[in-house]
């Protein structure tokens, strides 16, 4: 008789133990954060850094990239009304950006050449200085998506990182305590899962906004492109003027006179 009244008191007096330790565990993302590992709670703090680098990084691309294309735009839209160089510096001349780049380049090329009468090797210096300008600022607009591609490759293999090593300990504390009961078990887990969801939370907004970046920086070049071209087809112009009129009075009236 003593016996058998005696004979369930481990089980329960471990079931109390168990109750127990697992009431203080505060299963919001907060309290998940506060009751996890070192290395998992430095791991939380990387992938949240990084999400913030990733908003900050869109934030300030968003309005580069969006006033760079108007700039860029606007003075094309002007450039495609004028029939020489001359005058698009003239009607550009309080403008900045890539388009009045462009035209500086232009002139000092025909500067330079003047008395040369090899028109196409005229052209193509122009056309390589252009091209220099346009991969420069092609560059430029670069600046910080390789953050973003970076953060959306790496993000979701941190947080498996985390979520390996948290789930590690989980075991360890198991082996520790001597238990596979559920209550003791899920807690570990959760905090340990919480580090792969950081880091999805981190890597999936990076590469949206990255590939939505990659698209717009490729109309900017194309825009880019296109002012490249029609300043080539003002210098064309201009050297077909030149040698339309081969007297010295008329050479003095040429765009590339006005340019001097």
């Amino acid at each position: 008789m003593l016996a058998w009244l005696a004979a369930p008191a481990p089980a329960l007096a471990q079931d109390n133990v168990v109750a127990t330790a697992t009431l203080p565990r505060d299963l919001s993302p907060w309290g998940m954060y506060l009751n996890a590992d070192p290395v998992v709670k430095a791991v939380l703090i990387g992938l949240a850094f990084a999400s913030i680098v990733t908003w900050t990084v869109w934030l300030a691309k968003t309005i580069e990239i969006v006033l760079a294309k108007r700039r860029v735009r606007a003075a094309l839209n002007k450039l495609v009304r004028v029939r020489s160089t001359a005058e698009g510096v003239e009607r550009l001349a309080d403008a900045q950006g890539e388009v009045v780049q462009f035209l500086d380049a232009a002139v000092t090329e025909l500067k330079l050449s003047t008395g040369s009468s090899d028109r196409e090797g005229i052209k193509e210096r122009i056309a390589s200085r252009l091209e220099r300008i346009e991969a420069s600022y092609g560059r430029r607009i670069l600046r910080g998506t390789g953050v973003l591609a970076t953060i959306g490759a790496t993000a979701p293999f941190v947080g498996l990182f985390g979520t390996v090593w948290g789930i590690m300990n989980s075991f360890i504390g198991i082996s520790k305590s001597h238990t596979t009961n559920l209550a003791v078990v899920a807690p570990g887990i959760a905090e340990a899962l919480l580090a792969t969801a950081f880091g999805l939370a981190a890597a999936i907004p990076a590469v949206v906004i990255y590939n939505v970046f990659a698209r717009s920086i490729a109309g900017y070049r194309a825009t880019l492109g296109d002012a490249a071209a029609e300043v080539l087809r003002l210098v064309s112009r201009d050297l077909e003027r030149v040698a339309v009129a081969p007297t010295p009075s008329a050479r003095r009236a040429t765009p590339l006179s006005v340019a001097e």
